[in-house]
Protein backbone atom coordinates (compact mmCIF):
# COMPACT_ATOMS: atom_id res chain seq x y z
CA UNK A 1 0.00 0.00 0.00
CA UNK A 2 1.31 3.47 -0.85
CA UNK A 3 1.57 5.75 2.15
CA UNK A 4 2.73 9.10 3.48
CA UNK A 5 4.86 9.11 6.63
CA UNK A 6 5.09 11.94 9.17
CA UNK A 7 7.65 11.22 11.89
CA UNK A 8 7.20 12.63 15.36
CA UNK A 9 8.97 15.97 15.87
CA UNK A 10 9.80 15.04 19.47
CA UNK A 11 13.36 14.06 20.41
CA UNK A 12 14.06 10.32 20.34
CA UNK A 13 12.37 7.44 18.56
CA UNK A 14 8.62 7.08 19.03
CA UNK A 15 7.16 3.71 20.00
CA UNK A 16 3.65 4.76 18.88
CA UNK A 17 2.31 4.70 15.32
CA UNK A 18 -0.96 6.32 14.26
CA UNK A 19 -2.23 4.82 10.98
CA UNK A 20 -4.72 7.05 9.16
CA UNK A 21 -7.18 5.59 6.64
CA UNK A 22 -9.02 7.94 4.23
CA UNK A 23 -12.57 7.73 2.96
CA UNK A 24 -13.65 6.20 -0.34
CA UNK A 25 -12.92 9.23 -2.49
CA UNK A 26 -10.35 11.00 -0.33
CA UNK A 27 -6.63 11.21 -0.95
CA UNK A 28 -4.02 10.70 1.80
CA UNK A 29 -2.75 14.33 1.51
CA UNK A 30 -6.18 15.54 2.65
CA UNK A 31 -5.29 14.48 6.20
CA UNK A 32 -2.33 16.84 5.99
CA UNK A 33 -4.41 19.63 4.45
CA UNK A 34 -6.92 19.23 7.30
CA UNK A 35 -4.12 19.49 9.88
CA UNK A 36 -4.40 16.03 11.46
CA UNK A 37 -0.67 15.35 11.99
CA UNK A 38 -0.08 18.98 12.86
CA UNK A 39 -2.74 18.88 15.60
CA UNK A 40 -0.91 15.96 17.21
CA UNK A 41 2.44 17.69 17.07
CA UNK A 42 1.05 20.95 18.46
CA UNK A 43 -0.15 19.01 21.52
CA UNK A 44 3.19 17.35 22.07
CA UNK A 45 2.05 13.86 21.07
CA UNK A 46 5.13 11.71 20.53
CA UNK A 47 3.87 9.45 17.74
CA UNK A 48 4.70 8.79 14.13
CA UNK A 49 1.93 9.06 11.54
CA UNK A 50 1.43 6.82 8.52
CA UNK A 51 -1.32 7.88 6.10
CA UNK A 52 -2.24 4.84 4.00
CA UNK A 53 -3.76 4.95 0.52
CA UNK A 54 -6.36 2.29 1.39
CA UNK A 55 -8.47 3.20 -1.62
CA UNK A 56 -11.89 1.93 -2.68
CA UNK A 57 -10.42 -0.80 -4.87
CA UNK A 58 -9.09 -2.67 -1.83
CA UNK A 59 -12.57 -2.73 -0.33
CA UNK A 60 -14.14 -3.78 -3.61
CA UNK A 61 -11.87 -6.82 -3.90
CA UNK A 62 -12.09 -7.54 -0.14
CA UNK A 63 -8.31 -7.32 0.31
CA UNK A 64 -8.13 -4.22 2.51
CA UNK A 65 -7.81 -5.95 5.89
CA UNK A 66 -5.28 -8.48 4.62
CA UNK A 67 -3.20 -5.70 3.06
CA UNK A 68 -3.37 -3.56 6.19
CA UNK A 69 -2.21 -6.49 8.24
CA UNK A 70 0.55 -7.73 5.93
CA UNK A 71 1.82 -4.39 4.63
CA UNK A 72 1.22 -1.99 7.53
CA UNK A 73 0.49 -3.38 11.00
CA UNK A 74 2.73 -6.45 11.17
CA UNK A 75 5.73 -4.65 9.59
CA UNK A 76 5.22 -1.80 12.09
CA UNK A 77 5.35 -4.26 14.97
CA UNK A 78 8.49 -5.75 13.48
CA UNK A 79 10.01 -2.24 13.37
CA UNK A 80 9.50 -1.98 17.12
CA UNK A 81 6.29 0.02 17.53
CA UNK A 82 4.68 -0.97 20.82
CA UNK A 83 1.42 0.94 20.30
CA UNK A 84 -0.56 1.16 17.07
CA UNK A 85 -3.76 3.15 16.63
CA UNK A 86 -5.97 3.21 13.54
CA UNK A 87 -7.81 6.43 12.68
CA UNK A 88 -10.30 5.96 9.87
CA UNK A 89 -12.76 8.31 8.19
CA UNK A 90 -15.98 7.17 6.48
CA UNK A 91 -15.06 4.00 4.53
CA UNK A 92 -11.68 4.14 6.27
CA UNK A 93 -13.59 4.07 9.55
CA UNK A 94 -15.23 0.85 8.47
CA UNK A 95 -11.80 -0.55 7.63
CA UNK A 96 -10.45 0.43 11.06
CA UNK A 97 -13.45 -1.14 12.82
CA UNK A 98 -13.12 -4.23 10.67
CA UNK A 99 -9.49 -4.57 11.71
CA UNK A 100 -10.54 -4.29 15.36
CA UNK A 101 -13.03 -7.12 14.84
CA UNK A 102 -10.76 -9.51 12.93
CA UNK A 103 -7.29 -8.65 14.25
CA UNK A 104 -8.00 -6.63 17.39
CA UNK A 105 -5.17 -8.14 19.44
CA UNK A 106 -2.65 -6.62 17.02
CA UNK A 107 -3.63 -2.97 17.63
CA UNK A 108 -4.20 -0.78 20.67
CA UNK A 109 -7.13 1.33 19.59
CA UNK A 110 -9.39 2.70 16.89
CA UNK A 111 -10.90 6.12 16.31
CA UNK A 112 -13.65 5.83 13.70
CA UNK A 113 -14.82 9.20 12.39
CA UNK A 114 -18.22 9.07 10.66
CA UNK A 115 -17.66 5.41 9.70
CA UNK A 116 -19.57 3.79 6.87
CA UNK A 117 -21.49 0.97 8.59
CA UNK A 118 -23.08 -0.76 5.64
CA UNK A 119 -25.78 -0.18 3.05
CA UNK A 120 -29.01 1.56 3.90
CA UNK A 121 -30.86 -1.75 3.75
CA UNK A 122 -28.77 -3.12 6.62
CA UNK A 123 -28.75 -0.01 8.81
CA UNK A 124 -32.53 0.30 8.37
CA UNK A 125 -32.97 -3.34 9.37
CA UNK A 126 -30.96 -2.70 12.55
CA UNK A 127 -32.93 0.47 13.27
CA UNK A 128 -36.27 -1.28 12.73
CA UNK A 129 -35.20 -4.01 15.15
CA UNK A 130 -34.50 -1.44 17.84
CA UNK A 131 -30.72 -1.54 17.68
CA UNK A 132 -27.93 -4.00 17.02
CA UNK A 133 -28.44 -6.03 20.20
CA UNK A 134 -32.12 -6.61 19.41
CA UNK A 135 -31.23 -7.26 15.77
CA UNK A 136 -28.75 -9.92 16.83
CA UNK A 137 -31.08 -11.45 19.41
CA UNK A 138 -33.78 -11.82 16.74
CA UNK A 139 -31.37 -13.73 14.51
CA UNK A 140 -31.37 -11.03 11.85
CA UNK A 141 -27.57 -10.96 11.89
CA UNK A 142 -27.43 -14.16 9.84
CA UNK A 143 -25.62 -14.03 6.55
CA UNK A 144 -27.56 -12.22 3.86
CA UNK A 145 -27.33 -14.07 0.53
CA UNK A 146 -27.79 -10.75 -1.25
CA UNK A 147 -24.95 -9.02 0.61
CA UNK A 148 -21.79 -8.28 -1.35
CA UNK A 149 -19.58 -8.43 1.74
CA UNK A 150 -20.07 -9.90 5.19
CA UNK A 151 -17.88 -7.32 6.95
CA UNK A 152 -20.66 -4.80 7.56
CA UNK A 153 -22.83 -7.42 9.31
CA UNK A 154 -19.83 -8.77 11.19
CA UNK A 155 -19.15 -5.33 12.65
CA UNK A 156 -22.60 -4.92 14.18
CA UNK A 157 -22.78 -8.57 15.22
CA UNK A 158 -19.44 -8.44 17.05
CA UNK A 159 -19.97 -5.11 18.76
CA UNK A 160 -23.45 -6.25 19.86
CA UNK A 161 -21.90 -9.24 21.65
CA UNK A 162 -20.77 -8.11 25.14
CA UNK A 163 -18.14 -10.82 25.51
CA UNK A 164 -16.32 -9.85 22.31
CA UNK A 165 -12.62 -9.13 22.87
CA UNK A 166 -11.91 -5.78 21.21
CA UNK A 167 -9.30 -3.03 21.54
CA UNK A 168 -10.26 0.46 22.70
CA UNK A 169 -12.75 1.77 20.11
CA UNK A 170 -13.87 5.40 19.88
CA UNK A 171 -16.56 6.89 17.65
CA UNK A 172 -17.02 10.46 16.46
CA UNK A 173 -19.55 11.91 14.03
CA UNK A 174 -21.28 15.12 13.00
CA UNK A 175 -24.86 15.55 14.16
CA UNK A 176 -25.84 16.58 10.63
CA UNK A 177 -24.01 13.68 8.98
CA UNK A 178 -26.10 11.79 6.42
CA UNK A 179 -25.19 8.57 8.26
CA UNK A 180 -25.90 10.01 11.74
CA UNK A 181 -28.84 7.69 12.46
CA UNK A 182 -26.61 4.64 11.92
CA UNK A 183 -23.89 6.25 14.04
CA UNK A 184 -26.34 6.84 16.89
CA UNK A 185 -27.31 3.16 16.86
CA UNK A 186 -23.67 2.09 16.79
CA UNK A 187 -22.90 4.48 19.66
CA UNK A 188 -25.27 2.44 21.83
CA UNK A 189 -22.72 -0.39 21.70
CA UNK A 190 -19.85 1.71 23.10
CA UNK A 191 -19.15 3.30 26.50
CA UNK A 192 -20.49 6.86 26.62
CA UNK A 193 -17.04 8.34 27.16
CA UNK A 194 -15.86 6.85 23.88
CA UNK A 195 -18.44 8.67 21.76
CA UNK A 196 -18.07 12.26 20.64
CA UNK A 197 -20.26 14.42 18.42
CA UNK A 198 -20.01 17.85 16.84
CA UNK A 199 -22.18 20.08 14.69
CA UNK A 200 -21.63 19.53 10.99
CA UNK A 201 -22.00 16.94 8.29
CA UNK A 202 -19.99 14.31 6.45
CA UNK A 203 -16.99 16.50 5.70
CA UNK A 204 -13.58 17.62 6.89
CA UNK A 205 -14.64 20.54 9.14
CA UNK A 206 -16.57 18.14 11.39
CA UNK A 207 -13.87 15.46 11.28
CA UNK A 208 -11.15 18.00 12.10
CA UNK A 209 -13.14 19.31 15.08
CA UNK A 210 -13.70 15.76 16.37
CA UNK A 211 -10.03 14.87 15.99
CA UNK A 212 -8.91 17.97 17.86
CA UNK A 213 -11.49 17.34 20.58
CA UNK A 214 -10.32 13.77 21.10
CA UNK A 215 -6.70 14.90 21.32
CA UNK A 216 -7.65 17.59 23.85
CA UNK A 217 -9.52 14.98 25.92
CA UNK A 218 -6.41 12.82 26.19
CA UNK A 219 -6.49 10.37 23.31
CA UNK A 220 -2.83 9.36 22.86
CA UNK A 221 -1.99 11.04 26.17
CA UNK A 222 0.32 8.13 26.97
CA UNK A 223 2.54 9.21 24.07
CA UNK A 224 3.51 12.74 25.12
CA UNK A 225 6.94 14.19 24.51
CA UNK A 226 9.12 13.66 27.57
CA UNK A 227 11.26 16.61 26.48
CA UNK A 228 9.41 18.73 23.90
CA UNK A 229 11.50 20.15 21.09
CA UNK A 230 12.34 23.86 21.32
CA UNK A 231 9.36 26.03 20.48
CA UNK A 232 6.85 23.32 21.43
CA UNK A 233 5.28 22.53 24.77
CA UNK A 234 3.24 19.56 25.87
CA UNK A 235 0.00 20.51 27.64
Amino acid sequence: MNSLRHPSPCPGRSDTLVVMLPGAYSRPPEFIEAGFPQAMHERGVHADVLIVDSHLGYYSDHSVLRRLRDEVVLPARAEGYRRIWLVGISLGGMGALGYAVRHGAEIDGVLALAPYLGPRRLTQQIDDAGGARAWRAAGLDANDPDASDELDRELSRTFATPESALPSVHLGYGLGDRFASAHRRFAELLPHDRVNTTPGGHDWPAWRALWQSWLDQGLLADSRCANPAPGRSAP
